[in-house]
């Protein structure tokens, strides 16, 4: 009777891993135990090396909390709240809880996050508009713990499934439907430039005055933030200048909604004097007065097919390569866009 693989065989293929790693046996073995005192250039080599050997650790579904974890670097919109409801929605289906965590604005969570993740064991880990740094990927990697992007705030690379949305259709269309109703000096409030999703966005509104033959007027786009302070501010700055826009693409709803409240105080009337377009479609797009037109981002669906993928990483018994998914954006045609009005004879 042929013996099964022993104790001393394991050990040996570690020490093996070790020698050729360049590390002692116990540094191989925090590795494989997702201890967090291993220096990122250290794991990422013993990682290798585990993977050419074929050392596979089991999956310790038992021991997994019944847990997502979805981290914010920011939790104060409503547009936080629908990615919510679509993680809410997949992790109900699966009998599973939602941790929420947030990283204060920063775009990489702080130092112990990662740490305390790995204590948990959740199912997964869905991050928004956010990214891992280099040794937090390793540590979730080494304790099985997949993880997953939505809405990128860079390029998370290769190998980091990530979900997005089409956000440079998105800017083409909005520009596009503005340009259709006759407006030729169009600005743009856009959100933060580190930010692919507001860079995405600008870069359609460009392209769709480029197409039309209008000139593209830096002056005329502004750098904003994604909130409604900012919305309210540049829309002071664009719409005081003498040769002011006649219809702005606000690059997201709250700062839409910020420009509006510009709008009325310089008593400009939307859509008479003013035509502006949003992007996200929150229920506040419906609620504001005029109703807002703007292009729809499917963000719970978004959250939906994270919270799903993150659950299909969990349960695969072999690795997958990295999925990228982009769900399509689709205007919405309200009530605050019209066609400009030309000076009287």
């Amino acid at each position: 009777m042929k013996p099964g693989k022993s104790v001393e065989t394991q050990t040996a293929t570690l020490a093996e891993i070790a020698r050729e790693a360049g590390v002692s046996a116990p540094t191989v073995s925090k590795v494989l135990n997702g201890r967090a005192d291993v220096a990122p250039s250290t794991r990422t080599r013993v990682e290798e090396l585990l993977r050419a050997h074929g050392y596979r650790r089991r999956r310790a579904e038992a021991s997994r909390s019944p847990l997502i974890d979805l981290v914010f670097h920011e939790l104060e919109s409503a547009w936080a709240m629908e990615v919510i409801r679509g993680v809410e929605n997949v992790a109900q289906s699966a009998g599973l809880s939602v941790v929420l965590s947030e990283s204060a604005g920063r775009l990489t969570p702080g130092r112990s996050w990662a740490d305390q993740v790995a204590a948990r064991r959740p199912h997964g880990v869905v991050l928004v508009l956010s990214e891992l740094d280099g040794a937090q990927q390793a540590l979730l990697t080494s304790r099985s713990i997949p993880f997953v992007v939505v809405d990128p705030a860079g390029d998370p690379g290769p190998d980091v499934p990530s979900i997005g949305a089409t956000n440079w259709q998105g800017g083409l269309a909005a520009t596009r439907h503005l340009v259709e109703l006759g407006h030729t000096r169009i600005g743009a409030i856009s959100g933060p430039s580190r930010m692919m999703c507001s860079r995405a966005r600008i870069d359609g509104y460009r392209a769709a005055l480029e197409t039309a033959g209008l000139p593209v007027d830096p002056s005329l786009i502004v750098a904003g933030d994604f909130h409604h302070d900012a919305g309210y501010r540049l829309g002071m700055e664009l719409l005081r200048r003498p040769d002011r826009p006649t219809a702005v693409f606000a690059g997201n709803d709250l700062q839409a909604v910020g420009l509006y409240e510009a709008a009325r105080e310089l008593g400009l009337r939307i859509p008479e004097d003013l035509s502006v377009v949003g992007f996200d479609d929150l229920p506040v797009a419906r609620w504001v007065g005029p109703p807002l037109t703007t292009v729809r981002q499917p963000l719970t669906e978004m959250a939906e097919a994270a919270a799903r993928l993150v659950l299909e990483l969990g349960s695969a018994h072999e690795e997958r390569a990295a999925t990228r998914m982009e769900l399509a954006t689709s205007l919405v045609v309200r009530s605050s866009t019209a066609e400009v009005r030309r000076p009287s004879a």
